[in-house]
C-alpha cells in the first residue's frame, strides 16, 4: 500500500467529536472486565483448547476420554483444563473414581458458535 492509500482510511481533519466520545466512554466496560476478557480470548487462541472446548459442548466427558478423543495424553489434557478451569471455562464432578468435565455454563459455548459461524461464512 503506498502513502496515497494509507491517508484514505484517515480522517483528514483531526476533531475529537467530544459528545460521541463521552457516549462511547460510558457504554465501555471496565479495564478489570477488559483484562479478564483478553485472558479468557488468550487462552482460547490455543487448537487444543478449543477442541476440549467444542467437545465439552457436545456432552460432558471424562479425562481418559478427552485424551483419547483429542489425541494428546492424559498429562496435556490436565494441564490444558487446569486453564480452563481457572478462567472458570470449565467445570468438572467426581463420580467414584472418575472425573467428568463440562462446560462451566452457555456464554462460553455460545462464543464457540459465534466464532465457528464467523470463520464458516
Amino acid at each position: 500500500m503506498n502513502r496515497k492509500e494509507e491517508k484514505e482510511h484517515l480522517c483528514e481533519v483531526i476533531q475529537p467529536h467530544q459528545e460521541t466520545l463521552k457516549l462511547v466512554k460510558q457504554a465501555m466496560s471496565s479495564e478489570k472486565n477488559l483484562l479478564s476478557l483478553a485472558e479468557t480470548f488468550n487462552v482460547l487462541a490455543d487448537p487444543t483448547r478449543l477442541k476440549i472446548i467444542q467437545a465439552l459442548s457436545i456432552k460432558e466427558l471424562c479425562v481418559c476420554d478427552l485424551a483419547y478423543l483429542i489425541g494428546v495424553s492424559i498429562s496435556a489434557i490436565s494441564h490444558q483444563l487446569r486453564l480452563l478451569r481457572h478462567l472458570r471455562l470449565v467445570k468438572f464432578r467426581k463420580e467414584g473414581r472418575m472425573v467428568y468435565y463440562s462446560l462451566a455454563d452457555g456464554h462460553i459455548e455460545n462464543l464457540l458458535q459465534q466464532g465457528l459461524e464467523h470463520v464458516e461464512e
